[in-house]
């Protein structure tokens, strides 16, 4: 019997992907979306609904639509506080009043979140789900691009001060189609202008961006395609897949890549 090889992969095939994570809804999110924009990277932003109409250095709901089309939209709680000194019940406030807010101004969900001041414990980890998060962002930094393990503590490759070129770098050089890799850089972006910056995520943009071996994805994207990977239901010779998802899912065969599309039987 031909062992055929069968590897879960990016869409396209690819077995890289990019994605990045930025707190506050700063004023400044204004330039760095547009960076992003420029050089074709996908974002995921975190908003304090409570926060931004009241603090003149922050994105003004009305504005949120126009300023963020295009990027994911996660909950970042309704007013920034340390959730873990709080009753349980306000952290579930924060959170689904927050979703809500922004939900009203999007009109599509809101499943990513983003822990205030980085503080979280088991207990809120738990809620989560019920809360309709399907994921949540920690802060600190890895250095490394593997796929997170729980993605109710996700930890970013770097944050954008911390050896983010070299990361870069290293992650463009790697070249091993075994093993799917992925960066994330995360922030704030009122950092750049009180650092004097801006060039440092120019340079990143340029680098990283317009990449055919690169999958440029939001926070959510990532966590549905993998998800809707994981799902794939093979018969026991491998011979066919069915994948019971309404997204299309990759893989490579043979080293070539194949589209399963979702709701489909394929032979192999």
């Amino acid at each position: 019997m031909a062992w055929k090889k069968i590897y879960s992969v990016f869409p396209y095939g690819k077995c890289k992907a990019l994605t990045l994570s930025y707190d506050d809804g700063n004023i400044n999110d204004i330039r760095l979306s547009s960076i992003f924009r420029k050089y074709g990277l996908k974002a995921t932003f975190n908003l304090n609904s409570g926060l931004s109409d009241n603090d003149e250095t922050r994105i003004k709901k009305r504005e949120w639509k126009d300023v963020y089309s295009g990027f994911e939209l996660a909950s970042h709680t309704v007013t920034h506080p340390t959730l873990s000194r709080l009753p349980l019940s306000r952290v579930a406030e924060e959170i689904l009043e927050d979703r809500k807010a922004i939900e009203s101004i999007t009109g599509s969900p809101v499943r990513g979140f983003a822990y205030p001041n980085g503080v979280y414990n088991p207990e809120i980890v738990s809620l989560l789900p019920f809360l309709g998060i399907s994921y949540a962002r920690i802060v600190g930094d890895t250095d490394s691009f593997n796929i997170p393990d729980d993605f109710y503590r996700w930890k970013a490759t770097c944050h954008h001060n911390h050896r983010l070129l070299e990361n870069a770098r290293t992650f463009l050089e790697f070249n091993k189609p075994w093993y799917l890799k992925l960066m994330y850089v995360w922030g704030h972006s009122f950092e750049f202008p009180r650092d004097d910056n801006w060039s440092l995520m120019e340079e990143f943009a340029r680098l990283v961006g317009g990449r055919d071996e690169i999958w440029y994805a939001t926070n959510i994207e990532i966590v549905d395609y993998l998800e809707a990977s994981r799902r794939l239901i093979y018969t026991a010779d491998c011979s066919k897949v069915f994948n019971p998802s309404a997204m299309d899912v990759w893989i490579t065969l043979d080293d070539a890549p194949l589209c399963l599309k979702g709701g489909t039987l394929t032979e192999l």
